[in-house]
């Protein structure tokens, strides 16, 4: 796992931190999986002592898989690669460029009419 792991930092822009809101990137030895999933929350198990978080993610399959893990914050951030059920596990969130929205320019049909958009 630790070579899929370096082998993966290679290609794929991984963020430092991981939200709600996220893309992350969950690798699995067995079963063998490679998926995204979007984080659609993160909460504190208030059960524990040590700081363990409750993560909630939908893998991005057809239909998409609602799970939730628990794990600490260096589990879910890709800090450490960790076991569950015995199997090696990888999670972290990817940093996608998204690029600036650009100020709409009048088309030349708005022109013609004098007519303007008022928002």
């Amino acid at each position: 796992m630790e070579e899929l792991v370096a082998e993966l930092k290679k290609l794929v822009p991984f963020k430092a931190s991981t939200g709600e809101g996220d893309l992350v990137l969950v690798a699995a030895k067995e079963p063998q999986m490679l998926v995204y999933a979007l984080v659609t929350g993160i909460e504190r198990d208030r059960t524990r002592k040590d700081e363990w978080w409750h993560v909630h993610m939908q893998i991005l399959t057809v239909p998409p898989q609602p799970l939730t893990w628990t794990l600490r914050k260096e589990q879910f951030t890709g800090l450490e690669v960790f076991t569950m059920g015995g199997e090696e596990r990888f999670v972290q969130a990817v940093h996608f460029d998204i690029p600036p929205e650009k100020p709409k320019s009048p088309s030349p049909q708005d022109k013609k009419n004098g007519l303007r958009l008022v928002k």
